[in-house]
């Protein structure tokens, strides 16, 4: 598939999330928020659902923890108009509450249909929600950050969420830390640079 249709295939699944009435998340929202970055890009950032800002916008991390996010992906040169970035779940949750696993299970063939159209190198997993759906459902997030794992082919990189390091000042230097061992990390499995996969 080319990256025209790929493109069109992944802007069809933003659609159905647009509409999407399978939880009650869909009744609550003022905005669903599916997620964007390039269909071509070689790494997707997941993290857990959208808050207040993203609801109102329809964008993935536009607020606090999203500058933050954005910050962190200079240092290591990397321009968040290069990465895909998405939630496990696709509207916010009621007063920023964690997803439950009924909501999370509702919007999963939405990601996995994301995924299985940019078919990224690497995936970022921001906070436990997001690795606990796509690497360990006994993901310790305190034990296992900054561990990557290969699943399916996949490079799989765990974060702290950077909202959580906005929350709680204590984990700022592991969360940075993590972040320059992603930029080396990036050069070794993407030596052509990280900006976009080639497809036939």
């Amino acid at each position: 598939m080319g990256s025209s249709d790929r493109a069109a295939a992944l802007e069809e699944i933003h659609a159905q999330v647009r509409r999407c009435q399978l939880c009650a998340l869909g009744r609550a929202r003022a905005r669903a928020v599916p997620g964007d970055g390039p269909v071509d890009s070689r790494i997707m950032f997941i993290g857990e659902g959208p808050g207040r800002e993203e609801d109102e916008q329809g964008r993935p991390f536009v607020g606090a923890a999203g500058r933050l996010l954005t910050t962190l992906l200079r240092t290591i040169g990397l321009d968040r108009r290069d990465v895909f970035i998405t939630n496990i779940v696709k509207c916010r949750p009621p007063g920023n509450r964690d997803p439950l696993p009924e909501e999370i299970e509702a919007c999963r063939d939405y990601l996995v249909g994301q995924i299985a159209l940019i078919t990224p190198a690497v995936i970022c997993t921001l906070g436990r929600f997001a690795a606990q759906s796509l690497i360990n459902p006994q993901f310790a997030i305190s034990r296992q950050h900054g561990k990557p794992t290969r699943i399916s082919g996949i490079l799989h990189y765990p974060l702290y969420h950077p909202a959580a390091a906005l929350h709680q000042a204590s984990l700022i230097d592991a969360l940075e830390a993590d972040m320059r061992e992603l930029g080396d990390l990036l050069r070794r499995e993407l030596p052509g640079g990280p900006a976009r996969a080639q497809h036939a």
